[in-house]
């Protein structure tokens, strides 16, 4: 048995909060700069141009990619031979998230549903336990900002829907959804499951690198068709008309119950920051 203070959690996401939020990853950097190449439309490349921009100050000064600085989600893989000592696990946590959203200058956008005051803090993160073999401990931060959040859904659709009625679904949901989510966007799919489970799916498809297909042949056809036929919408960066509306499309699957077929959309924005660290 392992043990580790939760002193070290607080620390490591508390860094993780700000460097998830100054610095781009660099397989979306570099997606991005690649759509540059492809993208068509003038106006398409001059927003291309600006992302790319905005996204080396954001390094350069260690200040914020974007002002919605998101909420924070977290996914933590702990071995099972692990110990916490010290305090508590979840507090810990939270006190990351704190000291990071504070002495990261970072806007804090946590706020009562109903009467909208702000928490102040960025509290409570959204978090996603999960337990693995080993004696490690694996952090990751996803800040996920509100605007391409609001164009996310789930759809129960009927199981005779099958595969194609999901990739119908896919493409139809980032029709809607226009420029709001902040495009080129990355969209992670979750089928199967419960309504609740592929909501996580999608969400944790976002975390994969960009350019790694699904391991599994036909999702990952399904991943390059859904990607062609959204571009070919011709909506472009920004949703002002082009050739790169989605960088990557990404697809999760689990079982499912024999009378549903849970679909879940969960579009990040061109701002796909995410960040992680292994104690």
């Amino acid at each position: 048995m392992r043990e580790v203070n939760v002193s070290e959690v607080t620390e490591a996401i508390k860094k993780l909060c700000m460097d998830a939020n100054y610095y781009l990853p660099e397989d979306v950097y570099n997606a991005l700069q690649e759509a540059l190449k492809k993208e068509k439309s003038p106006v398409g490349r001059s927003v291309l141009e600006q992302i790319i921009r905005n996204a080396d100050i954001a390094r350069e000064e260690r200040v914020a990619i974007c002002q919605d600085c998101g909420l924070a989600v977290i996914f933590m893989e702990i071995g099972q031979d692990v110990k916490f000592v010290g305090g508590d696990l979840k507090e810990a946590i939270f006190e990351g998230v704190r000291q990071g959203y504070k002495e990261g200058y970072l806007r804090k956008s946590t706020c009562h549903p109903f009467t909208r005051a702000n928490v102040g803090d960025n509290t409570p993160p959204v978090i996603h336990y999960d337990i693995v073999p080993g004696d490690k401990v694996r952090i990751v931060i996803a800040p996920k900002g509100g605007g391409s959040e609001n164009m996310s859904r789930v759809m129960m659709l009927k199981p005779a829907d099958g595969l194609e009625g999901v990739k119908d679904y896919v493409v139809q949901r980032c029709s809607e959804s226009g420029g709001n989510p902040c495009p080129p966007v990355i969209v992670g799919v979750g089928v199967g499951g419960t309504f609740e489970r592929s909501a996580f799916l999608a969400k944790k498809a976002l975390l994969r690198p960009l350019g790694r297909p699904n391991p599994d042949l036909e999702l990952a056809a399904a991943e390059q068709e859904m990607l062609e036929r959204i571009n070919k919408l011709g909506m472009g960066p920004m949703g002002w008309g082009g050739t790169v509306y989605a960088l990557a499309v990404h697809f999760e699957m689990e079982p499912c119950h024999i009378a549903s077929l849970p679909c879940a959309v969960n579009i990040n924005c061109h701002a796909a920051r995410h960040k992680e660290v292994t104690i």
